[in-house]
């Protein structure tokens, strides 16, 4: 006897589809579920069913092959339709399913009991059963537990619902933060085109190392879930990978790291840092062709702190370049250690330029079992 629709169907439906459970391969977690129910109640068959309009699936099952059975053989469709929980001690004595094949020949399930699984709203989308080819009866604590294990279904599912969710939000998350900073990026290269003074020209070239080095971080972030904290290293590394795609073909890159995690704001300000320094070499350490190298050194001289050199071997630089009025790079470095709450250690030699800085990374937080 196929049973009646549900009172709340549609409703029911699109909460069972919500989970996104149906027709997914096996997983551990159920598969322990049915095997300890089974065991408790000291029954051959054990299912994790869940209903939909037209049949009923099972995500997890002991002791019973098929994966599904089509509504009008479901037992779990009737069960639904009950409270909490739903006991039939012979199934060839109960008028719903005397003429259910899966009753009157193979499989035999002559016993059925089941406890519901309900959505937070109280919608029911399947059931925890248990089935034996035998009548018989639970004893009051084998349904408790199955009641108890019934709700673990529901917590899985909830979890797997909440994950998916979480993701879903953080695409769409990630999708507008590109567009915005893609955005952010065009709108400032149309106005530096349209500046006629040099110095207004370098200041949004200097916006730009900055967009850049939060466009690398949250590619970083995005790719390795890495949360508040950053992989120092990794995000230098990607940085890195970056500037050398820019490189003129006759400056080489170079890069020693070490994995060292910082706060994501203090990655922010070392790739800022790094970005203006490599910029500036490129553009005026290496005249004529020449060639050279620039190279970037992640290191930990001391317990609790952090180092970044930056040096090329190019043509050097004035001694007064701190001073300068129009060191607008130089304002960039120091923006960058005020975040970093250090000091730009910068030395000039007729063979290149060598910025150093040495900080303490930030914190990070402290997680109780």
């Amino acid at each position: 006897m196929k049973a009646p629709l549900h009172p709340r169907q549609d409703e029911r439906l699109m909460a069972l589809h919500a989970y996104e459970m149906l027709d997914t391969d096996p997983e551990k977690d159920f598969d322990d579920i049915v095997q300890l129910a089974s065991s408790i109640c000291g029954t051959s068959v054990s299912l994790v069913s869940l209903v939909d309009s037209e049949r009923q699936w099972f995500k997890a099952s002991v002791g019973l092959e098929m994966r599904e059975s089509p509504i009008e053989q479901s037992i779990c469709s009737h069960a639904i339709l009950e409270e909490e929980f739903f006991e039939v001690e012979d199934t060839l004595q109960d008028p719903r399913m005397v003429d259910n094949p899966l009753c009157g020949s193979d499989p035999n399930l002559r016993f059925y009991a089941g406890a519901l699984l309900k959505t937070p709203d109280g919608l029911p989308i399947g059931t925890l059963c248990v089935l034996d080819r035998e009548p018989r009866k639970l004893t009051p604590w084998q349904r408790d537990a199955i009641k108890v294990l019934a709700r673990q279904v529901m917590v899985q599912l909830e979890m797997r619902k909440a994950l998916a969710s979480a993701a879903t939000m953080r695409q769409e998350v990630d999708h507008r933060v590109k567009n915005s900073l893609q955005s952010l990026s065009a709108f400032v290269r149309i106005q530096e085109r349209r500046l006629q003074s040099d110095e207004a020209k370098q200041a949004m070239t200097k916006v730009m190392t900055r967009i850049n080095a939060v466009s690398t971080l949250h590619e970083y972030l995005y790719k390795t879930d890495a949360g508040s904290n950053v992989d120092l290293g990794v995000y230098l590394s990607n940085i890195v990978d970056y500037l050398t795609e820019t490189a003129p073909a006759h400056v080489t890159m170079e890069f020693a790291p070490v994995s060292v995690m910082v706060g994501s704001q203090q990655a922010v300000s070392v790739g800022t840092l790094v970005n203006e320094f490599v910029a500036n070499s490129f553009k005026h350490a290496f005249p004529g062709q020449r060639e050279g190298v620039v190279r970037i050194e992640l290191s930990v001289p001391s317990p609790g702190n952090i180092a970044v050199t930056c040096s090329d071997n190019g043509a050097g630089m004035t001694p007064d370049v701190t001073t300068q009025s129009g060191g607008l790079g130089m304002k960039i470095a120091e923006i960058a250690c005020m975040e970093l709450r250090c000091e730009l250690d910068l030395k000039i030699a007729a063979q290149g330029v060598t910025a150093s800085i040495e900080f303490t990374p930030e914190p990070r937080p402290q997680y109780r079992r």
